[in-house]
């Protein structure tokens, strides 16, 4: 009544304009186009059937005709229409024509049938007025929705109620009614399913029904879908009288889980009071509601569901929903429990979960993974979508009908964190649909301690959900009847539809950001409020109980059961001694680990192909294995090089990239490859998918024509997103072992914008939550002279976040494979996955000197972490007097300029290829071969950029301390290059100069 009040005195009378307003201004995109003859659409004066009441869509399809031609209506009406959209007064609009072909008698006869003309007007103007009021109501009708639970916010943040909602009868007179209409039948239009089984009723009862169905405690936007079905569709949910209804079975269980999620987080409150825990109060209907999305799901044939959320009732979720053993929640809130070796662990409520159980309404087995995630809230959106997307590819789910995501939000990062968006673009891509996301938004109405009116620009929280046509539906968190039913369809609609949609749970917080904050800082009238505020299980129990569905001693029984329930948990709890976060696994992986019951071989097997079979798939990446398919020219060319290539049994890097994926998928192992611009390759050196010059959007993947018997390569163009692509394939990474995910980047540096990803899940996931991944992430790379922001993949970022101790030279295994392996090939072997972080060299891709031989490849070969001086140098390492050591592109800069020097046989270069785990054995056995020469690391980075501080030190402890490392490159510097290419050129010359200067270190510390 807030709002009533506030815009009483905005009130205003009906202006000659607004006449033209109540009709539509287009024709709603999806809407039928067929009309029809014209012989039908009489003028208004002959209009008998729909003056009499009995066809006013009859007028509403004319109107529309007229809007795509006005020539296919009557001339009257063509007039009418023409002044009620120039905006003629109520009245007015018709004007008789010349008469066309029709006799005066006729005329005559037709207004002595209707009576006067203004009458007639005006007949025709209210059956059009009531239709656009319904509109109105469909629309705008959520703005005065009765959502906020304490009654004093809106959740548009704006008191004010649109002109075309009808609050009182003065405001019928925008639309050229009165109160004397009130109580006139008007035909409803097809466009409504207010009447039910009625096809006409009085104003009054139209007002009323429409805000049942769209001003209580449901407030539903869907209007801003262009698809007719999925609108009617979504009208028959919320106007049908009588929807909403549950029986007393329906309301018993309702009860029975808002006890269970109120109760849990008053038993930790009583045992924990002083432990952050961000418990659930002020929306505690969350439990019921995702139950109720996961029954109709289950319902509807879906077997797993995968879920994130952000930490907000995350323990009751796990408690709750997923049925995590209550003692193993309570005992991490033990501060004697020690920590297992599996790794440093996380904050028990950013753990995740993984349970296999009967869903008790459905009788069916359901899977529920809740995936773990950090305080960076709707990181792990794009994470959740690409695990489910790889759990549906694996089980040959192709319509997402058994497998589903949820994800959870909170408000303010719902709207204000960029990822939301990145992740619904990705919702309708084929090759990152998921079929459908139910969005759940957890809307507190403040985020941490910012008002909402500081924290967006936008209405709404769930205003980025309409870029992708998702339905949003707002409901009163302290209706629970209500979030129960908004859930029902929500689960419906994904199942019908396969489209995203967002339930808009709109509550508060109780206790502010935690249970150690004082949220009357700074919210002290919301807070007023909350503390007067009886809580929703208290509410919704006296409602049952008047109505007689439970006694309250049955109410107090069921309390005193769950009570019991966590007490018996809590003395369990405390023997549990040793935090094992294996038990919190979201993404178990059954029996890679182990074989025949033992703990899997590390040892590295060869990664080489016979020539047979490296000849066979380079004839299928030099040819194309489709008929009548035509090919751009210059790929002719590429595809007859590659062809050359093999008949010399030479291999450049985009044809090497193209063995290994080829041997693995003839090993039934499944590669996706995924990022902008991969299918043809940033630089055009890959060429995966072939185009049909001639046919639109036919393409060829060669390479899924290896075998019969082959796995699957998916190679797929992403969106322009990194932080959302690369949580993407690291989530589908996640699903299974035996698949090899690769990310790339258009430029290496772009790895920058999904820095979240790779500080919070990929470095420390396995630390925090013994999560293995091999996911590999491809970076370009390199000193190219093309500016600061097309050189550096940034990889000083990446050593850093390496946890091998510089000062340790460790145990090494002979072809161990544990953390050491760095080409795509290795990350198949053994019983562990591990991040694989590549940077390539653009410049190398084509690089004449670049190249290996099949020899290289054949079996007995495996991968060289270190390559070492092959030439003339090893050949009398005495007279060595300097070692460069390097990695990259800059050891073909470094070998031209030591032959135009002449001094092949005094300075040795050695190539490092594996960066990380650093190869201490390795570089030892050439230290100690070159035994009296200086040792240099040379880079084309700047000094505090690139490898250096990472590489010195273990170069140190290698020696034991007993020569110098010295360095040569480019000095310090705060951007990654310099954007002119002649101040490029000096300094590769200086710094290449500095290498090969025997007396340049003389007198250095």
């Amino acid at each position: 009544m807030h709002r009533l009040r506030t815009c009483a005195a905005r009130l205003r009378p009906l202006t000659a304009s607004q006449t033209a307003q109540s009709l539509p201004q287009q024709r709603p995109a999806a809407a039928p186009r067929t009309f029809r003859p014209l012989r039908c659409y009489t003028a208004p004066v002959a209009a008998e059937p729909f003056l009499n009441g009995t066809s006013s869509n009859y007028v509403e399809e004319m109107y529309y005709a007229w809007l795509e031609n006005p020539k296919s209506v009557h001339k009257s009406w063509d007039i009418f229409f023409r002044n009620a959209n120039a905006g003629a007064p109520p009245g007015t609009a018709y004007q008789s024509p010349p008469p066309l072909g029709v006799s005066l008698p006729v005329l005559a006869q037709a207004h002595a049938l209707v009576g006067a003309q203004p009458n007639v007007e005006k007949l025709v103007e209210d059956h059009l007025a009531v239709q656009s009021l319904i509109r109105a109501y469909q629309i705008r009708g959520h703005h005065v929705a009765q959502l906020d639970p304490l009654g004093i916010m809106d959740a548009d943040l704006d008191s004010c109620v649109p002109t075309d909602i009808i609050t009182s009868t003065d405001k019928l007179g925008f639309y050229g009614l009165d109160e004397s209409d009130l109580d006139k039948v008007f035909r409803l239009p097809t466009t409504t399913f207010i009447g039910g089984n009625e096809s006409a009723l009085p104003l009054r009862e139209i007002i009323r029904r429409l805000e049942m169905a769209y001003c209580q405690h449901i407030g539903v936007e869907f209007m801003f879908i262009n698809d007719l079905d999925q609108c009617q569709w979504i009208r028959q949910k919320f106007e049908k009288p009588g929807v909403m209804q549950f029986t007393l079975e329906e309301k018993r269980t309702l009860l029975a889980r808002m006890i269970r999620s109120t109760r849990f987080e008053e038993f930790l409150q009583r045992k924990w009071s002083s432990e952050k825990r961000f418990g659930l109060e002020g929306c505690e209907s969350l439990i019921p509601a995702l139950k109720t999305i996961i029954d109709k799901s289950s319902e509807n044939g879906v077997e797993y569901v995968i879920m994130g959320m952000p930490h907000r009732g995350r323990l009751n979720v796990l408690a709750n929903v997923i049925r995590k053993e209550l003692e193993q929640i309570f005992c991490q809130f033990d501060s004697k429990l020690e920590a297992a070796d599996e790794g440093s662990g996380d904050v028990k409520y950013h753990l995740g979960m993984y349970h296999r159980r009967i869903n008790r309404v459905t009788d069916r087995n359901i899977t529920l993974s809740l995936v773990a995630n950090p305080s960076h809230l709707e990181a792990v959106d794009p994470v959740v979508q690409g695990k489910t997307k790889a759990e549906q590819f694996y089980c040959g789910d192709t319509q997402g009908n058994r497998v589903m995501s949820i994800l959870l939000h909170g408000d303010a990062a719902f709207a204000g964190q960029g990822i939301v968006y990145e992740t619904f673009h990705l919702s309708d891509l084929p090759s990152y649909t998921t079929h459908g996301t139910v969005h759940v938004v957890v809307n507190n109405q403040i985020g941490f301690t910012t008002d909402p009116r500081m924290a967006r620009s936008s209405p709404y929280p769930t205003d980025v959900a309409r870029v992708v046509n998702a339905p949003i539906f707002h409901v009163n968190a302290d209706d629970p009847e209500a979030v129960v039913y908004v859930c029902n369809v929500a689960a419906e609609w994904r199942a019908t539809f396969h489209k995203d949609v967002v339930v808009d749970l709109v509550c508060y917080r109780r206790n502010g950001h935690n249970e150690m904050d004082e949220p009357m800082f700074t919210q002290p009238l919301m807070y007023k409020q909350i503390r007067k505020q009886k809580a929703v299980l208290q509410k919704y129990a006296e409602k049952l109980i008047a109505e007689g569905v439970v006694t309250r001693q049955e109410f107090e029984e069921e309390i005193a059961k769950y009570d019991k329930i966590c007490e018996e948990a809590y003395a369990r709890s405390k023997d549990e001694k040793i935090l094992h976060i294996k038990h919190w696994l979201d993404s178990p992986w059954p029996g890679f680990f182990t074989l025949d019951g033992q703990p899997k071989s590390m040892s590295c097997p060869s990664t080489g192909l016979n020539e047979e079979e490296l000849n066979q798939i380079g004839q299928v990446a030099s040819s194309v294995p489709v008929e009548d398919f035509t090919i751009h020219g210059g790929l002719s060319r590429i595809l007859k090089a590659r062809g050359e290539m093999i008949k010399n049994r030479i291999v450049d890097w985009a044809l090497g990239e193209y063995m290994a994926f080829g041997s693995l998928l003839k090993e039934g192992i499944h590669l996706r490859l995924s990022g902008q611009d991969v299918e043809r390759g940033t630089f055009s050196h890959r060429h995966h998918v072939l185009h049909d010059q001639n046919v639109d959007k036919r393409t060829c993947i060669p390479m899924n024509h290896l075998s019969p018997n082959q796995a699957p390569y998916t190679v797929c163009n992403s969106s322009l997103s990194e932080y959302g692509v690369l949580g993407f394939e690291l989530g589908f990474a996640m699903a299974s072992p035996n698949s090899l995910v690769l990310w790339e980047a258009q430029f290496g540096d772009f790895h920058n914008t999904a820095q979240c990803i790779i500080d919070q899940f990929i470095c420390p996931g396995q630390a925090k939550w013994v999560r293995q991944n091999g996911i590999v992430l491809l970076l370009p790379h390199g000193m190219e002279g093309m500016g600061p922001e097309h050189s550096s993949a940034r990889p000083e970022r990446f050593l850093q976040m390496c946890n091998d101790d510089p000062d340790v030279f460790p145990v090494v295994l002979k072809d161990s494979v544990l953390l050491t392996a760095d080409t795509v090939t290795l990350q198949e072997a053994g019983g562990t996955r591990a991040v694989l972080c590549s940077a390539f060299l653009t410049s190398l891709l084509r690089h004449p000197e670049a190249k290996s031989s099949f020899d290289d490849m054949l079996p007995d070969t495996h991968f060289q972490r270190l390559i070492p001086e092959s030439g003339t140098a090893s050949q009398n390492p005495g007279e060595v007097k300097r070692v460069i050591f390097c990695t990259g592109k800059v050891y073909y800069d470094l070998t031209r300029e030591r032959k135009a020097r002449g001094m092949e046989d005094t300075v040795a270069i050695t190539r490092v290829e594996q960066l990380s785990p650093f190869p201490f054995d390795l570089v030892k056995a050439e230290t100690e071969k070159f035994s009296e020469a200086d040792l240099v690391w040379c880079q084309e980075e700047h000094k505090n950029q690139g490898y250096y501080d990472y590489v010195k030190p273990r170069m140190r402890t290698t020696i034991g301390r007993a020569r110098p490392v010295w360095y040569a490159g480019r000095d310090p510097a705060a951007a990654p290059a310099t954007g002119n290419k002649a101040a490029h050129l000096q300094e590769l010359a200086r710094f290449l100069d500095t290498a090969f200067n025997l007396e340049a270190f003389k007198g250095q510390v």
